[in-house]
């Protein structure tokens, strides 16, 4: 039930990244659910993870990779997150490091794992014995759509984004990949995203840049309010496109940032468009706020309250919802009167009362597309925020129900 979201086919080769897909049965027969990533000598790579206490034994490695060597290789799954599986999740993460790294030039820690899928059961090690091989004999720089595909879960559709920009007369190109559908809420979410570029980016620059990305993208999207214990964001650069940037002041690396956010955003808003059960694809956006914890506040919850989500669902104008909602995000000394709500461009609130050129027929229209806006205004300060949503339906039910069926 995607909305309004087609696969994307139009993918750039990054130089410097090979990706090689295979069908390994980690949990599932007869699909592909085993990715490696290569990367050329030299790439630089920076990444975001979970903030759940709980986070998986591939999360945990990853991180401690991270800092012990450059990567050369990521090694990605579907079908199962080895999340909560104490000491034994800990050691098959690393053995499944260790296996690829038996059969390439790399040392296990320049092997990164990403794990998806169900919670709580053991990692099939035999899948990963089956599918290393077939990954890396299936490595290619024109692989992205497969593995795009390789890596969903729940996920209908796989999700993708290429970009090109022109710097210092030289083409750099951004392609990336990510997954989720489901458990889906910020810090992180139930979410995989790899982006890489063939630019030069100094590690520093990369590391902010990949935190200052997500936050803008993958940290303002929710489907749930469920935050995952495997989910992971990483920014990659392979430098062999010739350009450098290693001053974030400059206009090379403005243009590589702006260029970087759009494709975070369209990956994050796939991940939206694509939400378990969702018919409807929903802006909320905050304007007037004291400070911006204050926006995000109002806009979170709105978002994951179920008497929304579920109104917007039937496209039933039941606004009060809505305002009940605002008032209890926590703000302290909220003046209702300079409160005023919006769907697009119909005004249900004003000055902290029903508007009163409101209708319930226009509030319907409006609830009844695809995708519209919740636009509301504090009257308190200048902070603002924006964040994406979808709404909850009886198939997000069904899907959550039956997932380990």
């Amino acid at each position: 039930m995607a909305v309004n979201i087609q696969r994307f086919r139009d993918y750039l080769a990054v130089d410097g990244v090979r990706l090689g897909v295979a069908q390994a049965g980690v949990r599932y027969a007869n699909r592909d659910d085993l990715v490696i990533m290569e990367l050329a000598e030299g790439s630089r790579c920076a990444g975001v993870f979970t903030r759940n206490a709980f986070c998986a034994a591939p999360v945990v490695l990853c991180r401690q990779h991270l800092q012990a060597d450059q990567p050369r290789y990521l090694l990605i799954n579907t079908g199962n997150a080895n999340a909560g599986m104490g000491q034994q999740g800990d050691a098959d993460a690393l053995a499944s490091c260790q296996l690829l790294a038996s059969q390439t030039q790399a040392s296990p820690q320049q092997v990164l794992p990403f794990s998806t899928g169900v919670i709580g059961e053991p990692l099939n090690m035999a899948a990963f014995e089956r599918g290393i091989p077939l990954a890396l004999a299936d490595l290619r720089a024109d692989n992205w759509d497969r593995a795009a595909a390789g890596i969903m879960t729940t996920d209908t559709v796989p999700k993708g984004a290429s970009r090109e920009v022109m710097i210092a007369g030289q083409p750099v190109r951004i392609t990336g990949i990510s997954k989720g559908s489901g458990m889906i809420k910020p810090d992180m979410a139930t979410m995989l995203g790899f982006i890489a570029t063939d630019a030069e980016v100094s590690e520093a620059i990369l590391q902010r840049w990949c935190k200052q990305l997500a936050d803008a993208s993958f940290n303002r999207i929710t489907i749930d309010g469920d935050t995952s214990t495997n989910d992971c964001c990483m920014l990659i650069a392979t430098g062999r496109s010739g350009v450098v940037i290693d001053d974030e002041q400059s206009p090379a690396a403005d243009a590589l940032f702006s260029e970087l956010q759009q494709v975070f955003q369209q990956l994050a808003q796939a991940i939206v468009r694509d939400g378990e059960g969702a018919t409807k694809f929903v802006t909320l956006q905050v304007n007037g706020a004291a400070k911006p914890q204050e926006a995000l506040d109002v806009a979170y919850t709105v978002a994951h309250s179920p008497l929304v989500k579920t109104a917007m669902y039937a496209s039933d104008a039941n606004w009060g919802r809505i305002l009940a909602a605002v008032g209890r995000a926590g703000l302290q000394d909220l003046q209702l009167d300079q409160v005023q709500i919006y769907l697009d461009d119909v005004q249900i609130v004003e000055n902290g009362g029903r508007c009163a050129s409101y209708t319930e027929q226009a509030g319907a229209a409006v609830l009844a597309q695809s995708e519209f806006c919740v636009r509301i205004e504090l009257g308190r300060g200048e902070c603002s925020d924006t964040l994406w949503t979808s709404d909850l339906s009886h198939e997000y039910v069904s899907i959550n129900a039956d997932y380990r069926s």
